[in-house]
C-alpha cells in the first residue's frame, strides 16, 4: 500500500460524520463511527469500493466435524485478513459462535456466520489528532476521495421513527419474557447455569426508512462508541453498540464486558451509586468479568490478565451501564484472530458458564440472533483489531423492507421476571420510543 494520503485541514468529529453521510449516499460505503466523549474507543472508518470479501455460510458446515470446521473459520479469516496490510471490516454472527462451540441449533438463519470484506479505499479518522487520513493504493483514486470529501453537506436533521409496540411483532411477548425468566430460575437451581442473558426479537415493516439517515440521526441522538453500518447481501446492519468485546493494540488486549442496567429520566451521582451498591448487578458484572478472564488468558502471557476500573459506570441511551476493564498480553505465536475465536461469542450476552447457557438459551429463544450478539470487528493486522459487541443492533432488509431489533436482559438468581421485562424495553427505547429515550 502507498503512504497514505493526509486530509491538509483538520476535521472535526461533526464534520468527519459529514463525509461519512457524504459518501454513504454517493458510493453506499460502509461505516464504523466512534462518539467523542468515551474514551479510547478506537478510530472511525468510512470504507469504500469493497475489492475482495469472505463469506462463510451455514452450510459450511454441512459434513464438517465441529473442531474442523472451527479451525477452517480462524484460518480462513486469517488467510483473508493478513493478505495484505489493508483494513478488514465486518461481522461475524452469533450463529457462528453457536457453531464453533457445538451447540446444536434446529433454526434457519438468514445471515452469514462470518462476512468481511476489503476495500480499494478507506479513510480512517483519529478523534485525538482531529484529521483524516486516507488508505489507498491508487494515488488518483486517493486525490479524488480528498477532493470529493470537502463536497460534503450538512446532515439534515429528520424526525427519528416512532414506533408504537403494539405495532411490533415480538418472538417472545411481555408474559412470554417473564416465563422465560422463571424457567431461566430454575435453570439456575438446577445448576445448569449462573446467569443467561435471554433476549427477545422485535420485528416490523416499515416501507419509507432510509437506513443510512437513520443511522447518522441515531448516532447525533444516541451516542454511543461502536456505531457501525454495514451491509451483507440484501440486509444492512445498522448496529448502535455501547460494548467492546475484544481491543488488541500491538499485542496489548482490553475488554470491557457490560453488565449491570439502570434506566434514569435525569442523571444523578446518586444513581451510580445505587447501581454499584445493587447486590444482583453486582454479581452480574463480577462473573462475566470471571469468565472473560478465562477466555482470554489461553491466548495471553501468564500472569498478564489483570482487572481495572471494576464496576466503572458510563451513561447511554438513558441508561447507567456498569463495566469492568479486563487487559491482557498476547503470548508469543496467538494472534488477535486466535483471541477472538477462543473468547467469542462474548460472556456477557451469553452467561456463564458459557456453552451451558448457550445451550439453554438455544431452548428459551425461539428467534435466531444473526448478527445480533455477535461482533463487528475491524482488523489491522495479526497485533491490531477492535471489535464490539453488536447489542442495541438492528437488521433493515432493503427487499423486504422489515426491520428486525433485538434486546435482551441477563438474568440470575435474584432476578425479577418483571424488572427483566422492562430492562429489556428500555433497551429498546432508541428504536420503538426515541423521542422517550
Amino acid at each position: 500500500m502507498t503512504t497514505p494520503s493526509i486530509f491538509s485541514e483538520s476535521v472535526s468529529f461533526d464534520r468527519f460524520r459529514e463525509i461519512a453521510s457524504h459518501f454513504v449516499k454517493l458510493h453506499n460505503a460502509d461505516v464504523l463511527l466512534t462518539s467523542p466523549g468515551f474514551g479510547e474507543c478506537g478510530r472511525s472508518f468510512i470504507a469504500l469500493f469493497p475489492d475482495g470479501e469472505l463469506v462463510v455460510s451455514a452450510e459450511s458446515l454441512d459434513g464438517s466435524s465441529v473442531d474442523s470446521f472451527a479451525d477452517s473459520i480462524v484460518q480462513g479469516v486469517k488467510s483473508f485478513a493478513f493478505s495484505d496490510d489493508r483494513p478488514t471490516i465486518g461481522y461475524v454472527s452469533y450463529e457462528c459462535g453457536q457453531a464453533v462451540r457445538s451447540v446444536a441449533t434446529a433454526k434457519s438463519t438468514q445471515y452469514p456466520f462470518v462476512h468481511l470484506k476489503k476495500y480499494k479505499a478507506v479513510l480512517v479518522y483519529d478523534e485525538a489528532q482531529s484529521r483524516i487520513k486516507c488508505l489507498c493504493a491508487d494515488d488518483a483514486l486517493s486525490l479524488s476521495l480528498v477532493q470529493e470529501s470537502h463536497k460534503a453537506g450538512s446532515i439534515i436533521d429528520t424526525d427519528l421513527p416512532s414506533i408504537a409496540i403494539q405495532d411490533v411483532s415480538m418472538s417472545l411477548n411481555q408474559s412470554e419474557y417473564e416465563g422465560g425468566v422463571r424457567d431461566t430460575l430454575e435453570y439456575i437451581k438446577d445448576g445448569l447455569t449462573y446467569q443467561l442473558n435471554l433476549s427477545t426479537m422485535f420485528s416490523i415493516r416499515i416501507d419509507g426508512l432510509d437506513p443510512a439517515v437513520w443511522f447518522f440521526e441515531l448516532n447525533k441522538n444516541f451516542p454511543a462508541p461502536y456505531y457501525a453500518m454495514f451491509q451483507s447481501g440484501d440486509k444492512q446492519i445498522i448496529s448502535t453498540s455501547p460494548e467492546l468485546f475484544l481491543r488488541v493494540d500491538n499485542g496489548k488486549v482490553t475488554s470491557e464486558p457490560i453488565k449491570g442496567t439502570l434506566h434514569f429520566d435525569e442523571y444523578s451521582t446518586e444513581l451510580e451509586d445505587k447501581l454499584k451498591s445493587s447486590p444482583k448487578e453486582d454479581a452480574e458484572l463480577s462473573m462475566i468479568v470471571d469468565l472473560v478472564r478465562n477466555d482470554i488468558s489461553a491466548d495471553c502471557k501468564y500472569g498478564s490478565v489483570v482487572v481495572d476500573n471494576h464496576k466503572s459506570v458510563f451513561a447511554v441511551d438513558k441508561l447507567l451501564q456498569m463495566y469492568s476493564r479486563v487487559r491482557g498480553e498476547l503470548t508469543e505465536g496467538r494472534d488477535c484472530i486466535d483471541l477472538f475465536f477462543n473468547a467469542f461469542p462474548g460472556g456477557s450476552i451469553t452467561g456463564c458458564p458459557k456453552k451451558s447457557s448457550m445451550e439453554l438459551i438455544e431452548k428459551l429463544e425461539p428467534h435466531g440472533r444473526g448478527p445480533y450478539c455477535g461482533s463487528v470487528v475491524v482488523i489491522n493486522g495479526p497485533q491490531d483489531m477492535v471489535s464490539s459487541i453488536s447489542i442495541r443492533t438492528a437488521v433493515y432488509d432493503l427487499a423486504t423492507k422489515d426491520l428486525t431489533y433485538w434486546a435482551g436482559s441477563g438474568i440470575v438468581i435474584d432476578s425479577d421476571p418483571e424488572a427483566e421485562y422492562l430492562e429489556t424495553i428500555a433497551k429498546a427505547g432508541k428504536i420503538l420510543n426515541p423521542s422517550q429515550s
